[in-house]
Order: structure tokens, then C-alpha cells, then sequence
């Protein structure tokens, strides 16, 4: 039977923006991230990491350093007891780089490629799942597969409130602080 699921944004809504990360010593989670993560698997909905990271279609780093700050994460969750069921990343970019990179997939949010895989791998009803993020592409995202989106305000977010939210098409579902109180929010009242 299918279950909910809440998908984070990494850069930005796990762990702070800092342009690319192109080295494990420049990912720094936030030290809400695990309880965030802990909050969702308490509520029964599983929690899955979605993230860009064209730094490896514009030569900013190789791919191989994607797995080692996701695994630098998923050790942390784990170590505090909270489970990450999936992470998905997106290497390309549509317009910088050389192929295999430099493509326009389907997987560069906000395209939904990411969510489908990850509802197929871990049968997951995504009419009934979340996105937590900190930009507009995040919010598109939950939208294209008729998910429901939450703009956090902490990295991209405060400046997307003041600065382009209001010309948007379609307003957050819900705005939160960070993605802990995004998380306290989604299982507790939706």
C-alpha cells in the first residue's frame, strides 16, 4: 500500500546555502535537520532528500563527491536514530558543461523525474506527499506531480517571500520557519 512521503530539499532547507558544495568540508547540516527528519518518520510518512546539483555538469566537482556529503548526512540522521528512506539527486544542466552532464532531463527540478523514480522505488502516493523547500523550483515541483509545496524561509527563502512570491502563479501551500516546523506542521495538521 502506497504511503505518504515528505521530500527536502538539501541545500538550503537541510543544511545551509552556500553556493555549491564542492567540498565535504563546506556542507554544514542544520542542526534541526535530524529532528526534522525524526518528526517525519514519527508521523509515518516517509522522509526522501531531492536535490539539484548541476556544480557536476559545470565542473564545479566530480559526482562522486554527491555521495559522499549524502552519505556525510545519512550517517548523521541515522547515528541520532531518524531514518532517510531515499536520496535523489540531479547532476545536469540544460546549458553548461559537456555531455553526459549537459542535457535537459527529466530529473532537474522542477521537472518531476526525481519524485517519480522515488515513487516507483519506494511506492509512494505522491497526491498525498509533501515538498519542502527553499525556492520556487521546489514548490513547482510538488505541484507538477499534485503533491502539496512548502516554501521554508530559511536559505533562498525569506528573499523569495519579499522579493517574488507575489507575482507568483500559485502561493505556498504552507510557509514555515525551517523544515523542522515545516515537518511538525505537515504531520501534525495535514
Amino acid at each position: 500500500m502506497s504511503r505518504p512521503a515528505v521530500f527536502f530539499d538539501r541545500d538550503g532547507t537541510l543544511s545551509r546555502e552556500i553556493g555549491y558544495v564542492n567540498h565535504v568540508t563546506r556542507f554544514e547540516p542544520f542542526p534541526f535537520a535530524v529532528d526534522a527528519i525524526r518528526a517525519v518518520n514519527a508521523g509515518n510518512r516517509l522522509a526522501v532528500v531531492v536535490t539539484n546539483q548541476a556544480g557536476v555538469a559545470r565542473g564545479y566537482f566530480p559526482e562522486s563527491l554527491i555521495g559522499q556529503i549524502n552519505g556525510i548526512l545519512k550517517d548523521r540522521v541515522e547515528s541520532s536514530g531518524a531514518r532517510i528512506d531515499g536520496i535523489y539527486y540531479c547532476p545536469h544542466h540544460p546549458s553548461a558543461g559537456a555531455p553526459p552532464y549537459r542535457q535537459d532531463c527529466d530529473c532537474r527540478k522542477p521537472k518531476p523525474g526525481m519524485l517519480h523514480r522515488a515513487a516507483k522505488d519506494l511506492d509512494i502516493d505522491l497526491s498525498k506527499s509533501w515538498v519542502i523547500g527553499d525556492r520556487l523550483g521546489d514548490l513547482e515541483l510538488a505541484w507538477n506531480v499534485g503533491a502539496r509545496a512548502c516554501l521554508v524561509k530559511t536559505g533562498y527563502g525569506m528573499g523569495e517571500i519579499e522579493y517574488w512570491m507575489s507575482g507568483w502563479k500559485r502561493q505556498p501551500d504552507l510557509i514555515a520557519e525551517n523544515a523542522l516546523d515545516a515537518a511538525l506542521q505537515i504531520v501534525e495538521s495535514h
